[in-house]
């Protein structure tokens, strides 16, 4: 059974950081592309950023994380990471981890992926 499990959210000051991990289980370790995806209440659902499996490993950033986030992963205990630094007030939203069943390749589009965490929410504020 795949599971995608998320954790590190919080609350933070703008220009603050914090790093979510999402713990995932039930397929080989770096064999699937894994992304971040955020939602904030009253906006659909967007893709912040992925990384590709072990066999391709492309790294995907939406334009108002580059330069502050960073996506990263540790195959040996299968977690994927999301650093984010210099945080705004507009990063708030719930993040979702997610992951693609049989591409190689990470995309940011939703649609493509099978597997969901619960979300952590995330919230910059003073």
């Amino acid at each position: 059974q795949v599971q995608l499990v998320e954790s590190g959210g919080g609350l933070v000051q703008p220009g603050g950081s914090l790093r979510l991990s999402c713990v995932v289980s039930g397929f080989t370790s770096g064999t699937h592309a894994i992304a971040w995806f955020r939602q904030a209440p009253g906006k659909e659902r967007e893709g912040v950023a992925c990384i590709g499996s072990i066999y391709d490993e492309n790294r995907l950033y939406i334009d108002s994380v580059k330069g502050r986030f960073t996506i990263s992963r540790d195959n040996t205990k299968s977690i994927v990471y999301l650093e984010m630094n210099n945080l705004k007030p507009e990063d708030t939203a719930v993040f979702f981890c997610a992951a693609i069943h049989t591409a190689r390749r990470c995309y940011l589009g939703a649609g493509r992926y099978d597997y969901w965490g619960q979300g952590t929410q995330v919230t910059v504020s003073w």
